[in-house]
């Protein structure tokens, strides 16, 4: 792992958001800064930023440069990555954030929830950008799941706090079904908190590959997993070649 840049910065003792967002990028220069954007009112209220980079060819690095706390490189990988940012947070919770999903923007009004519960790890509802009138669909049916199945997915911004997440051992080093595995463990240490302000993520693989079709193939990955299907199989079917 090489640093590319890391900034120190000193919150003023007022402010106590004692949580560090962790995001994992590949070739996401268009959508980073909007999202590092958004993050910069939280990261004057003591928020720390960690961006983790799987080997981008564009300008994802050069543009997240400015607007986070540090930008590292790794190998490639959304687990492997998530697992580095969080062996560099140093704050009592963790947010794993993908760069095209935009966090609720009264998070420290939540914030403050998580200070009064027994809960040690949570993720938000979700609502989906897009045109389609299926992809609201889409998301009643990911909300309706997830809350009935105490399981979030990574577009659904999952937090936990850091001891405990360092106790489990972090996310499985594996290419895909990390944000389920992770799930299936916290189950294990509490109830999550189901955040109904939702975080925003984009629409553009039901866009790009149709709601159907896409809806259709995680149906069918998750029905592989659950019946066993190593992670590495699964991910050959969910990343077009020229992804993986």
């Amino acid at each position: 792992m090489a640093t590319i840049s890391s900034h120190d910065k000193q919150a003023d003792e007022s402010e106590s958001l004692s949580l560090s967002i962790v995001i994992p990028v590949l070739n996401e220069a268009e959508e980073i800064y909007p999202c590092l954007r958004r993050l910069q009112t939280l990261r004057k209220q003591g928020v720390q930023v960690i961006v983790v980079d799987g080997g981008s060819d564009d300008d994802t690095i050069a543009v997240a440069t400015p607007l986070a706390d540090q930008v590292v490189r790794s190998d490639k990988g959304r687990a492997q990555q998530m697992n580095v940012g969080a062996g560099l947070a140093d704050r009592d919770w963790l947010l794993f954030l993908h760069a095209d999903t935009r966090l609720p923007v009264n998070l420290p009004d939540i914030m403050l929830v998580w200070s009064f519960t027994s809960a040690v790890w949570g993720f938000f509802g979700i609502k989906i950008r897009g045109a389609s009138p299926l992809l609201r669909v889409v998301q009643w049916l990911m909300n309706r799941r997830s809350f009935l199945t105490s399981i979030g997915t990574g577009d659904q911004c999952q937090f936990v706090k850091r001891e405990v997440f360092e106790q489990i051992g972090g996310f499985a080093d594996i290419p895909l079904m990390e944000d389920i595995e992770l799930s299936k463990r916290l189950k294990r240490q509490s109830r999550p908190l189901f955040i109904n302000a939702k975080a925003e993520t984009s629409g553009r693989k039901w866009q790009r590959d149709g709601v159907w079709p896409t809806i259709l193939l995680m149906w069918r990955l998750r029905l592989g997993y659950f019946l066993g299907t190593s992670p590495k199989v699964l991910a050959q079917r969910y990343y077009p070649p020229e992804d993986s």
